[in-house]
């Protein structure tokens, strides 16, 4: 993963609305975002999900319902999210949040035309990678 930039926009309040299933993200500049948490579940940069190069990505299905349970911060660049799932082997740092936030719209766009292409659903998870071998956490 790579470091936080130099010029990274850092959260100045970060809550968790539990009903709406929203994470909210505040800036100092006034710049807000609402990801909610089936997003932030699909668009997961853990390994299991992302791969270790292109190509290797897993799409994630069957996250509607999903929920956050924990926020953990991870230093002084990151937190993990802690899922309903059981998933909390992704550390969202704060370049990948900001990046998340200004793009919500576009990546969620692309990530249901996905879904429709490969007949997969967002009720029905057939993401799960079996488990042994490779690299990450297996539940």
């Amino acid at each position: 993963m790579a470091g936080i930039e130099r010029n990274t926009a850092i959260p100045t309040d970060i809550r968790l609305h539990k009903k709406s299933r929203i994470l909210e993200l505040c800036y100092a500049d006034g710049e807000r975002f609402e990801l909610g948490c089936e997003f932030l579940r699909v668009f997961t940069p853990s390994a299991e999900a992302r791969g270790h190069g292109p190509g290797q990505e897993v799409l994630q299905t069957g996250k509607r319902n999903v929920e956050i349970e924990r926020i953990e911060p991870v230093g002084t660049y990151a937190v993990r999210l802690v899922f309903s799932d059981g998933h909390d082997s992704g550390l969202y740092s704060w370049d990948l949040l900001h990046h998340l936030g200004r793009h919500r719209d576009e990546l969620w766009q692309e990530y249901l035309k996905q879904i429709e292409a490969q007949g997969a659903s967002r009720d029905i998870d057939t993401s799960s990678r079996p488990s042994g071998g490779g690299c990450g956490k297996h539940h």
